[in-house]
């Protein structure tokens, strides 16, 4: 035997691992509509940039008839390659092999190209498609978890960590996406649960489905644990390539500038997208079209608190994070699971270098005895701390209302703001002008022989005197009142001038936010 023989012998093992199950387990992939682990990563990836790690690993177990059986790639495939570029380290999960279930040797291969990503400070992928921890290795299987889920929590914030569920996601295999920045489904074809619905039947007496119970419409709308949802895995991927666009390769890099595709930043139409009367809704997209680069807003969790829109987009080319209240939805008010949508996002963004621009159109927190027993405050303060620890540039544009509490969370200059703009519109009060009237005046409107007229000019009164920019921008609390026309070329300056922000902060090892 010679060198070539053993080189042959090396090809041969190779297209053992790379068939994974096999070809009838492979069909049957294709027929649940899904794809194999290796044609996910074709997709994802660019053409021919994919290098495979540790692809001879196997699994040690000898108990429960294991000892004879073959897991080829251990039910994992690992490596790295490029995204426009750039290179990413990732996994996915082989289905066609013990169904992706986990054990102690796929789990340590996940391990090593998690930490190969953190040394070398890029984002880090996950192609979750698994039954959940591969019984027959017992507590080891447990242990492979934990291995992930340490990893997941120390690169938090260090290098972007994106989790895309194409198949089951069942029991602790669920914890490792909850803890990275985004989530991505698939209609139909993907779920995630901590308990089945067979178990919950069992234990309950409560019947459900997989997707009833787990699948991409109900975490994508109701849990908000999915932030990103697509039709087919095709399209998913493709997503899971926009969106590494617009995010650093680490926490010590900034996002990458494009061409703008804009020459003209005037917004002639920005002025009627508000409407002057405050009672009146409006989609807060238009105006957040209108002054970004084309086509360049990506909505994250859109389908999650819809009283509140976040997303990744582009001004001038520059990647900015955009917080926007929406309120053609719960006018606009924040509740609790707006609250935890934002800081999330909020606290993605400082910890990835990209500026922070809030539109604000907020009534207030939003009230009632569910909210307040659900624990609106707690949730709330979550706004507060994370604008308040966040370094990044930090822009604010008073679109219309803002009033009370919500006022202050929403990045006011009180609480870190670099740069407050309004429009000449705007009302700004510790509450709106009829609940103002209606307790300040209150004696005087019902002692008055017409108090329907009286609270009319009380109303009026409140208004002209505190519910306009003039009186916060007179205490500095505004830095402009501006041409709502002019508010993209406000952007622009106000980025370009902060383009080199630097705050120092008290040391410490961590703060303490309202979790």
């Amino acid at each position: 035997m010679d060198i070539y023989n053993k080189i042959s012998e090396l090809y041969d093992k190779k297209r053992e691992i790379e068939l994974g199950g096999g070809d009838a387990r492979i069909d049957k992939q294709h027929e649940r509509g899904k794809l194999t682990a290796r044609e996910r990563i074709d997709l994802l990836l660019d053409e021919g940039t994919f290098v495979e790690l540790n692809p001879f690993i196997e699994h040690r177990c000898t108990d429960f008839g294991l000892k004879d059986m073959k897991a080829p790639g251990e039910g994992v495939v690992t490596g790295y390659g490029k995204i426009h570029g750039r290179p990413v380290y990732l996994f996915a999960q082989d289905f066609t092999v013990f169904g992706g279930a986990l054990g102690e040797m796929h789990a340590q291969k996940i391990a090593n190209v998690m930490d190969l990503a953190a040394k070398n400070g890029t984002p880090f992928i996950g192609l979750n498609d698994s039954g959940g921890a591969r019984i027959q290795e017992g507590v080891v299987s447990l242990d492979g978890y934990g291995h992930i889920f340490y990893r997941n929590s120390i690169y938090s914030g260090v290098i972007p960590q994106i989790s895309v569920i194409m198949g089951p996601c069942a029991g602790g295999a669920v914890y490792s996406p909850a803890i990275t920045d985004f989530v991505f489904m698939v209609k139909e074809t993907s779920q995630m649960f901590i308990t089945g619905p067979k178990v919950i039947e069992t234990v309950t007496g409560e019947k459900i489905t997989s997707e009833d119970l787990g699948g991409a419409k109900v975490h994508s709308t109701k849990s908000g644990n999915a932030h990103f949802m697509a039709d087919n895995e095709e399209e998913v991927l493709e997503e899971v390539r926009r969106l590494l666009s617009y995010l650093p390769q680490n926490n010590k890099e900034k996002p990458v500038s494009k061409a703008c595709g804009r020459e003209n930043d005037y917004c002639p139409d920005l002025a009627d997208s508000v409407p002057f009367d405050s009672t009146k809704p409006y989609d807060v997209r238009n105006v957040v079209e209108q002054v970004v680069d084309p086509h360049s807003f990506m909505e994250v969790h859109a389908q999650f608190a819809r009283n509140i829109v976040v997303g990744f987009a582009r001004i001038k080319g520059e990647v900015v994070g955009l917080v926007c209240n929406q309120p053609k939805v719960m006018a606009g008010g924040l509740d609790i699971d707006s609250s935890d949508k934002a800081s999330r996002f909020i606290r993605f963004c400082d910890s990835f270098n990209i500026p922070l621009i809030t539109f604000e159109d907020v009534t207030g927190f939003f009230p009632g005895i569910k909210q307040e027993h659900g624990g609106i405050i707690r949730h709330g303060a979550k706004i507060l701390y994370s604008y308040s620890e966040a370094t990044v540039p930090k822009i604010t544009v008073i679109l219309r209302k803002a009033f009370g509490g919500a006022y202050v969370a929403l990045n006011s200059k009180s609480i870190g703001a670099d740069l407050v703009y309004a429009w000449p519109n705007a009302e700004i009060a510790v509450m709106g002008p009829q609940g103002a009237a209606n307790i300040i005046f209150a004696k005087e409107i019902e002692q008055s022989g017409n108090p329907e007229e009286t609270r009319a000019a009380k109303i009026e009164e409140y208004r002209t005197k505190f519910a306009n920019p003039y009186v916060a921008a007179s205490m500095g609390m505004v830095d402009d009142v501006i041409d709502p026309r002019e508010t993209r070329i406000k952007l622009i300056q106000a980025l370009e001038m902060l383009k080199t922000k630097q705050e120092d902060r008290p040391w410490k090892k961590h703060g303490n936010i309202p979790l």
